[in-house]
């Protein structure tokens, strides 16, 4: 029994498949925008929120104390502008009546704009800490997932430390790692077929972005895969496979119509300087046919000089013998 493989029936010329997790195109790494104890944690890792949820909180009160300490200076800067103006109001009245020089006038009009600036000065640091009461609490932006937590309650934490991760599941994608030999076969835009381990079928997948260097440690670089109609039951964290699938017929069918065919390594029966491979007849005897090798890959050969009918051998090339019976896998 040999193994076979007929010359048109679309043989894959590149089927890498690559394995991946679901991850969310959006992810986000949560913080305060200002410092203090946490006082509670509304969330656990796997909890949905929707936008607006308050996730931590907290201590506010010496945030409320600094917002009360720019009320203050506000107060303390007007009660100076005010009198500013009023000794500028009193000098410009000597000056008409030639009571005071005009370096006198000047002096009580600098005065004046500089209070003014301070009064203006004190009123956007007493908005920044009415600002800050609001940063208290830290709420979702959007609809999603706490996929991580990085503090709890009763820690202190400084502004823009990150506290937690939410990730987006309006919009999930898949991840996977290609190697430098294969990175070129990954690029922007290109349909890929997506299968998942805990899911029964497939989907239709596009390349949405690779990236531009390669992991330091493991050398592949990271690319994500958008799934524009994902399959019930997708999940963030599922398991997936991403195959990148070229056939001859696909990539160029100009050379399919001209009898290229690719076929595995193993099909090639090297006898001298010409290439052969090893044809089924129709009274199941075996013959050699000679083809023209057009280019290799990892275990498969691009070749032209075949029917679409002819059926090949791909294993075992070098026992059999002109014009021997053989039977195909398939009888």
């Amino acid at each position: 029994m040999v193994r076979t493989v007929q010359a048109g029936s679309g043989t894959t010329a590149s089927d890498n498949t690559y394995s991946g997790t679901v991850r969310g195109r959006y992810e986000t790494n949560m913080s305060f925008q200002v410092g203090g104890q946490i006082i509670a944690r509304n969330v656990q890792v796997g909890t949905p929120v929707r936008s607006g949820d308050v996730l931590m909180v907290i201590d506010g009160r010496d945030v409320v104390q600094k917002a009360n300490q720019g009320d203050a200076q506000v107060s303390s800067a007007r009660a100076q502008l005010d009198l500013a103006q009023k000794n500028l109001s009193r000098y410009s009245e000597l000056f008409q009546e030639n009571a005071v020089p005009a370096a006198t006038l000047d002096q009580y009009q600098s005065n004046y704009d500089a209070a003014f600036a301070a009064y203006q000065n004190a009123l956007a640091q007493a908005a920044q800490g009415h600002n800050a009461m609001g940063y208290t609490n830290l709420t979702a932006g959007a609809n999603g997932v706490v996929s991580a937590i990085n503090a709890e309650e009763g820690q202190v934490v400084a502004a823009g430390q990150t506290v937690l991760t939410l990730v987006q599941t309006n919009e999930l994608e898949i991840e996977i790692n290609v190697p430098e030999n294969r990175v070129a076969d990954a690029v922007v835009g290109t349909p890929v077929s997506v299968n998942f381990w805990a899911l029964n079928g497939s989907a239709d997948g596009v390349i949405r972005e690779v990236a531009p260097m390669a992991d330091s440690a493991a050398r592949t670089y990271r690319v994500r895969v958008s799934v524009p109609n994902p399959p019930a039951g997708m999940q963030l964290g599922m398991t997936a496979s991403v195959s990148f699938n070229k056939t001859v017929s696909d990539t160029d069918d100009s050379a399919a119509a001209a009898g290229t065919t690719v076929l595995p390594l193993s099909a090639i029966y090297q006898d001298g300087d010409s290439p052969q491979v090893w044809v089924v007849g129709d009274d199941h005897t075996v013959s050699l046919k000679p083809v023209e090798v057009e280019d290799f890959g990892d275990n498969q050969v691009l070749v032209h000089g075949l029917d679409a009918s002819d059926l090949v051998i791909t294993a075992g090339v070098h026992k059999l013998r002109e014009g021997e019976q053989v039977r195909t896998e398939a009888e």
